[in-house]
């Protein structure tokens, strides 16, 4: 979260809205440990990573989706999951994140 901070800042202080995707869990192997944070700006503008690229496509578009209903939502990517291995989620694992609108 350190490393995207001052983006985020940049952003608020644009007066654009920011939605927060956090790394809750890992099941088998999965591409970034809990904890890893991808900021996403109302302009698709991304800070950060969840996955280390393989993802992060599909979160963005979970992320604008959560700044459209300002509802946080918990989703996973897993490797039996159509869509995740559509965007290469390939790893053999599932990553669960929270999305969220950042509310500071």
């Amino acid at each position: 979260m350190k490393e995207i901070l001052s983006t985020v800042d940049n952003w608020l202080a644009e007066g654009k809205r920011v939605a927060i995707a956090r790394v809750i869990g890992v099941e088998q192997s999965g591409p970034r440990d809990p904890g890893a944070t991808m900021a996403v700006s109302e302009d698709g503008e991304v800070a950060g990573s969840v996955s280390g690229g393989c993802v992060e496509g599909a979160v963005v578009t979970e992320a604008l989706e959560v700044l459209a209903t300002g509802v946080a939502r918990r989703c996973s990517f897993g490797y039996s999951d159509d869509q995740a291995f559509a965007v290469g989620l390939t790893c053999g694992g599932t990553v669960h994140l929270l999305v969220e609108p950042l509310d500071w």
